[in-house]
């Protein structure tokens, strides 16, 4: 074993560490970062005692993996002999990596072995050379990123395609079987066309946030190069000569926010094939339709694909090197996985295939998905899909992060929208996001988890005032179970409300139309009823003893991440989380108050404290919780769900 300089760049929020020594991380980086850089873990499904299943490993990480993106290394958790361990991770990783890409000559990029100590969580980072390197080298110098996404995207692009395929397939009746032939001929044949002479890619700028118009840009597959290696890149190259233009041409010169560095937010180079049919010719002729009669009788199959591929390129790349060795080795990659999963039943309903993109929470790069529309969302083959995919990319088992509704929307962006407005509303969201702090000395804040709406007093013009507060925090927090995608049912009125509890007994029919107020007991039966979720109540008797249900409220917002309602009392508000020092008591209150009567104006209230942090006594020692009152508070809980 060598020591030496080299340094590992970890640019991605944690290492999927687990206690099961069985379980082995792929680490995955990327050629336009720096060597040893990894962005990301995925986690290996398919081994058994021999070691990983790398053909199955293979199929679904291309799948999900976008072209710009590789494997670099691995990650085993264990204690024995680390220096034999690593070796035989680094060697996994390299034949993974062969079969993802195709080649079996060998390879001389370094590999990283990684071991994860069970006890302490402690990984020793070692790295082999190349391939017939002797001896491995411990890398002690580790340094971790503190904002991945800049990191991924602030000289990164994405290249979009979408391309419709229809394929018409005649087989012999009496010789069914042929048809699978047949079939994988025809895909073979569209596979070629890709790389064809006459075939056309033309390049777009796919963002509308420029002032400047970008005009589009036409590449020839006789231009294209499939034989070298991508060049390293001369950024004082003149970008006049279309030859040599940059990905850059078509991004946003510069990103004013932090925000914009995400996948979300990324530039979006859009990439359309066409194929040239009108070559230009010295001679005239008339159009030639040639006509060959079956043999015997034949039936004709249609088979539909729809391909959607995204790749991950720096914007320095040279767009005729994107397109070649990123864009097309995409499309075929694509076609390919959707052939597999159709042939089985072809002759039969094959399936209906098609691939959505997601950005999950602590990834700082977008997967592809292919999802078989033939089965709803909620049938057990479709949650068994997504909970395989939850397990290998290391996200929670009790949130739908991969649903079809989380794809990300990558159409043509306009970075200018107001990012506090929810799109297709006029609801303000997220309003506590940017506001002053709270002013507890050395307190630990915990926060609500993902977006909600803010209902508020004469909301839609219906006024509620000085009896509606807990029927807009039940909005809010219906508001939230929606853009987490737990429930795609609309945000109830106070009338659906009301039938509600008159449905499941707990109210005469009188009360449909009145102006009664609703405490938390009433919304608990109303989120049971309208999305299945169960809540927990908490009772104080006073006021003043809400601080000290601070760390179970604290460890609610950590677990659970909802938004609370706090009812009983005299009016009712939605908590959005605490600000507590355990060690000296001090704790503030982030409320959202539903009684505000203007107009959805953020500065107007946050300045007015409509949306801020409330101290149980303030600094003139007036109390926010009134001392003689009980308050009730309504904690609900995340369902347990992908």
């Amino acid at each position: 074993m060598e020591k030496n300089s080299r340094s590992i760049r970890v640019e991605c929020p944690k290492l999927l560490i687990t206690r099961n020594e069985s379980d082995l991380q792929w680490l995955i980086g990327s050629p336009f970062f720096p060597a040893l850089t990894i962005v990301s873990t995925f986690r290996c499904l398919h081994s058994n005692v021999s070691g990983p299943d790398f053909n199955k490993e293979s199929e679904e990480i291309r799948t999900l993996l976008l072209n710009g993106f590789e494997v670099i290394g691995a990650l085993v958790v264990g204690k024995s002999d680390p220096e034999k361990t690593a070796a035989a991770v680094i060697e996994a990783a390299r034949k993974l990596r062969k079969v993802l890409s195709g080649r079996t000559d060998s390879e001389n990029e370094a590999t990283i072995g990684a071991i994860a100590d069970p006890g302490n969580g402690e990984i020793r980072f070692f790295v082999s050379v190349t391939e017939s390197s002797k001896s491995l080298e411990l890398v002690n110098s580790v340094s971790y990123g503190d904002n991945p996404e800049k990191f991924v995207w602030e000289s990164g692009c994405l290249l979009r395609c979408e391309l419709p395929i229809k394929l018409p397939l005649c087989y012999p009746v009496n010789k069914p079987s042929d048809v699978e032939n047949i079939f994988s001929r025809a895909i073979e044949t569209v596979i070629t066309k890709f790389r064809e002479p006459n075939v056309v890619y033309m390049v777009e700028a796919s963002s509308k946030a420029s002032l400047d118009v970008i005009q589009p840009v036409i590449v020839c597959g006789a231009e294209l190069d499939y034989d070298t290696a991508l060049p390293l890149l001369d950024k004082a190259v003149d970008n006049s000569d279309e030859k040599l233009l940059r990905c850059a041409h078509f991004c946003l010169k510069s990103k004013s926010t932090p925000e914009l560095f995400s996948a979300e937010n990324a530039d979006i180079i859009q990439v359309t094939v066409l194929l040239n049919k009108s070559k230009t010719s010295s001679k005239c002729s008339a159009p030639v339709a040639e006509y060959i009669p079956a043999m015997e009788e034949t039936r004709l199959l249609i088979v539909d694909f729809k391909l959607e591929v995204l790749c991950y390129a720096v914007q320095d790349i040279p767009v005729l090197h994107a397109i070649s060795k990123l864009l097309i080795p995409g499309l075929i990659d694509q076609l390919n996985s959707m052939k597999k999963m159709i042939l089985p039943n072809l002759l039969t309903q094959h399936p209906q295939l098609h691939p959505y993109h997601f950005s999950p929470p602590g990834i700082s790069h977008p997967i592809t998905v292919i999802y078989e529309l033939n089965y709803g969302e909620t049938e057990m083959k479709q949650v068994d899909v997504r909970r395989s995919l939850h397990l290998r990319l290391g996200l929670p088992f009790d949130r739908p992060l991969l649903r079809i509704v989380n794809a990300l929307y990558l159409s043509k962006k306009d970075h200018s929208t107001d990012s506090s407005r929810r799109k297709g509303t006029s609801l303000l969201k997220d309003v506590h996001l940017g506001i002053p702090s709270s002013g507890v000395s050395g307190g630990t804040v915990s926060l609500v988890q993902g977006s909600y709406e803010y209902y508020h007093y004469l909301h839609d013009g219906f006024d509620d005032s000085g009896w509606g507060c807990a029927y807009r925090s039940l909005q809010t927090i219906i508001s939230w179970f929606r853009l987490q995608h737990y429930s795609s049912i609309d945000v109830p009125s106070h009338r659906e409300i009301q039938q509600s509890l008159v449905d499941i007994g707990d109210k005469d029919p009188s009360f449909i139309g009145s102006r009664e107020w609703i405490g938390a007991i009433e919304l608990s039966f109303v989120l049971d009823k309208l999305l299945g979720v169960s809540c927990k109540v908490l009772n104080v008797r006073s006021g003043s003893e809400l601080p000290e249900k601070c760390r179970e409220l604290a460890l609610h917002f950590k677990d659970q991440g909802t938004p609370i309602m706090i009812g009983g009392g005299v009016l009712a508000y939605t908590l959005l989380g605490v600000d507590y020092n355990e060690a000296t008591g001090e704790c503030a209150f982030l409320i959202l108050d539903p009684h505000y009567t203007g107009t959805d104006d953020l500065k107007k209230i946050v300045n007015g404290g409509w949306c801020g942090w409330k101290k149980s006594v303030d600094s003139k020692g007036k109390s926010f919780f009134l001392h003689d009152k009980f308050y009730n508070l309504l904690l609900p809980q995340r369902p347990n769900m992908v």
